[in-house]
């Protein structure tokens, strides 16, 4: 038996009724940019996420950058941010001018270590970007204790976190401001491009309304240098279908987790760790393995797909290579980038196929 390593054919099927009608509305109204659908979503996601505002643009990367730049970060200032993460979470800092600092990992989460925090922050440090990275969110009590007594705005990156919890509380709803990417592969993900900004803070929501629309306050009067970033109405509608499942589909992605736990404590591999006080939505069910390009290979082999989620930490980047980092400077992040594997994961996914994987993952040992 074949494992892809996402599919999303059940989801749609569910949606595509929902979509259809919706935007059948789109078409026959030409509200293709900024439609009322849009505005629908971007109520419907802030109460989701518990937060007062919600802003879509059109993609995660757009959030995080449009999100720094309403905060007010630009060059002379620093961001921190973990140095095992997609690029994208660096590269949103490098758009507004300032530096991007980085700090190492816990090993069990893979989530940014508080405890690496008092090392790099310095005077100019201005935002800590914690990334809730595979669908977990970080440590943000300890994280939270320390930026305000530091007097530094959070920005979370919940690209990979959609309806994730912390002592109850979504992703998104504990720093200044929550990014969130909407790309097809995320829990919560379109048909194209999405992201928003979700946030408590005035001035941040005020701040990002313009800069998504050319910094105008009305169609030809312009306040600021804004950006074209905009969430397009038809990802709207398809966004809108599925934040009614979300739960639902989160909740399924556990009980895969929890099959996946107990077939790998068969055969001694260890599982993702869920800290406590926190809900794992497993956007990513990453484990790790040694000697994993032959297990990928072998993998690959018996019809299993599988993918790595980062192989190369930030400060291994030759994009990064000005910086100044070098190999051992974030040993964790590198430990782990070295041997972690992402096995494949999706709510509809059946035990059989679990029982599947772990098989071929046995075998590739």
């Amino acid at each position: 038996m074949s494992v892809p390593f996402i599919d999303f054919s059940k989801q749609n099927e569910i949606i595509k009724a929902e979509v259809d009608a919706g935007w059948k509305t789109v078409i026959e109204k030409s509200s293709f940019i900024m439609g009322p659908q849009v505005k629908t979503f971007e109520t419907e996601f802030a109460q989701f996420c518990g937060t007062k505002y919600a802003l879509g643009v059109n993609s995660g990367t757009d959030a995080l950058y449009l999100a720094l730049a309403a905060i007010g970060v630009g060059p002379g200032d620093e961001v921190v941010l973990p140095a095992h993460t997609f690029i994208a979470t660096a590269l949103c800092v490098s758009y507004t001018g300032a530096t991007v600092r980085l700090a190492d990992i816990e090993e069990e989460t893979y989530n940014i270590d508080p405890k690496s925090l008092e090392k790099v922050v310095t005077r100019r440090t201005k935002v800590i970007i914690p990334v809730h990275l595979y669908g977990q969110m970080a440590h943000m009590e300890e994280i939270k204790a320390f930026a305000d007594r530091k007097n530094i705005a959070i920005l979370e990156d919940a690209c990979q976190a959609h309806g994730a919890r912390y002592q109850g509380t979504r992703s998104g709803a504990v720093g200044k401001a929550g990014c969130f990417s909407f790309y097809p592969t995320k829990g919560l993900g379109g048909w194209g491009d999405g992201g928003a900004v979700v946030t408590n803070d005035e001035r941040v929501k005020h701040m990002v309304e313009m800069l998504r629309d050319y910094g105008r306050s009305d169609r030809y009067q312009h306040k600021i240098k804004g950006f074209n970033s905009r969430l397009d109405t038809m990802q709207a509608v398809v966004l809108s279908a599925k934040l009614k499942h979300l739960d639902e589909w989160n909740a399924m992605r556990q009980k895969v987790a929890a099959v996946y736990r107990e077939e790998l404590a068969k055969i001694g591999v260890a599982a993702p760790q869920e800290a406590a006080n926190r809900e794992h939505v497993y956007q990513t069910f990453a484990i790790r393995v040694k000697n994993r390009d032959k297990v990928m290979d072998g993998l690959k082999a018996r019809g299993v797909g599988n993918l790595i989620h980062y192989p190369i930490p930030i400060h291994l980047q030759e994009a990064y290579a000005d910086a100044g980092y070098k190999a051992g400077d974030f040993p964790v992040a590198e430990k782990v980038a070295s041997d972690i594997l992402s096995l494949p994961m999706f709510p509809h996914m059946e035990v059989a196929q679990v029982k599947e994987v772990v098989q071929a993952l046995r075998d590739s040992l």
